[in-house]
């Protein structure tokens, strides 16, 4: 990780494209622009769904005055054209990196080619590293064809160090055995208010309701309950792994996943349609409750890599009312062990909040610090 010495005094220069002014993006423009003159980083482009701004020497923006100028700008977003200006930037010394802070298919199956070209790709998106393999090979042979770098640390937990300790961990020669984990923030919150240890206790529909007011779900929270969030954070990790490399050939739709929709609810369009049937299934979850509370157990939705059997899953599981699962998460909080063959009596253990706009914004400026 660069320090504050270090990116005062870099000889490089780092040309960024941020593709992506939402939440996520907004807050990274601002974290950005906040290092201290002289900065070595330069935003030539900023990009929103309807509108786009380029300029090879550097905008001049500020965080009072981006979103006004992007607006204003008249011109529309065109991938292929800033494909074709960021490569033109590429040379010795000055680095060109695209920061993709959308959830966009459209702009994931591009990364080859900007790989290609020798731009950097720091994201957030998880589409294409938990698609298909052939575009996750895709973008390993252009990485290494070009030398430009894909850094995605926060499409797992945000900016907790998940994907750098992974990475850390094998490429020090430590045999990874299993990593297991609470991976959703939603799930997280959902199962820490409904499963206690005690048999009876709140709703699962009135759970779910509260944390979609609270804005922990997606609008239609059948999006979280279906699971693919998980399947596709335990694709991107087990493709960390060599031995897991080419395990998930369809990405996350290969990855064992336990969907908590009720079947009777899956062709339901609206969340807030969802949201009114979803009582008629209380029942079923209040019976798998007191069932973990019996043998004295708690209910999460974990994901799970087991490296020596195979076995990718995301799942309903019951775990001891004293296991870590159980007593030390909060809110959306999330929690990764990694059982290593150094890390052997006691599984080194990664926790804390995996949801967030600053914290993910976080996550994607410390890779792009790991460029300097």
């Amino acid at each position: 990780m660069a320090s504050a010495l270090n990116i005062a005094s870099t000889a490089k220069t780092f040309r960024i494209a941020v593709v992506g002014v939402g939440l996520v993006g907004g807050e990274f423009i601002k974290q950005l622009l906040a290092f201290p003159a002289p900065s070595p980083f330069r935003i030539v482009s900023l990009s929103s769904s309807k509108s786009t701004l380029f300029n090879p020497d550097g905008l001049a923006v500020s965080s009072s005055n981006w979103k006004d100028e992007l607006a204003s700008s008249g011109k529309k977003p065109d991938l292929q054209a800033l494909l074709r200006e960021l490569s033109a930037l590429v040379r010795p010394g000055q680095e060109v990196v695209l920061v993709d802070n959308t959830s966009s298919n459209d702009v994931a199956a591009l990364y080859p080619q900007f790989l290609k070209f020798g731009v950097n790709v720091i994201t957030p998106n998880k589409k294409a590293f938990s698609s298909e393999l052939s575009l996750y090979e895709q973008i390993l042979s252009a990485s290494l064809e070009s030398g430009a770098r894909f850094l995605n640390e926060a499409t797992v937990g945000a900016g907790l160090p998940i994907i750098s300790t992974l990475k850390d961990l094998v490429a020090t020669g430590d045999k990874v055995l299993k990593i297991e984990g609470v991976f959703s923030g939603t799930m997280s919150y959902i199962f820490n208010e409904f499963s206690t240890g005690k048999a009876g206790g709140p709703a699962f529909s009135s759970v779910v309701s509260v944390a979609r007011e609270k804005g922990y779900t997606e609008p239609h929270p059948a999006d979280d309950l279906n699971g693919a969030d998980v399947a596709r954070k335990l694709t991107i990790l087990s493709r960390f792994i060599p031995s897991l490399r080419t395990a998930l050939p369809n990405g996350y739709l290969s990855v064992s996943t336990k969907s908590l929709v009720p079947p009777e609810l899956e062709g339901i369009a609206s969340g807030d349609e969802f949201i009114q049937r979803l009582p008629e299934f209380d029942a079923r979850f209040d019976q798998m409750r007191a069932d973990a509370a019996k043998e004295g157990q708690v209910l999460r939705f974990a994901g799970v890599v087991d490296v020596e059997t195979g076995v990718i899953k995301a799942d309903l599981e019951k775990y001891p009312v004293t296991h870590p699962f159980a007593t030390a998460l909060g809110g959306s909080d999330n929690i990764i062990m990694f059982h290593t063959e150094r890390y052997g009596a006691r599984p080194l253990v990664v926790q804390g909040a995996g949801a967030g706009a600053a914290v993910t914004a976080m996550g994607v400026l410390s890779d792009l610090l790991k460029l300097v």
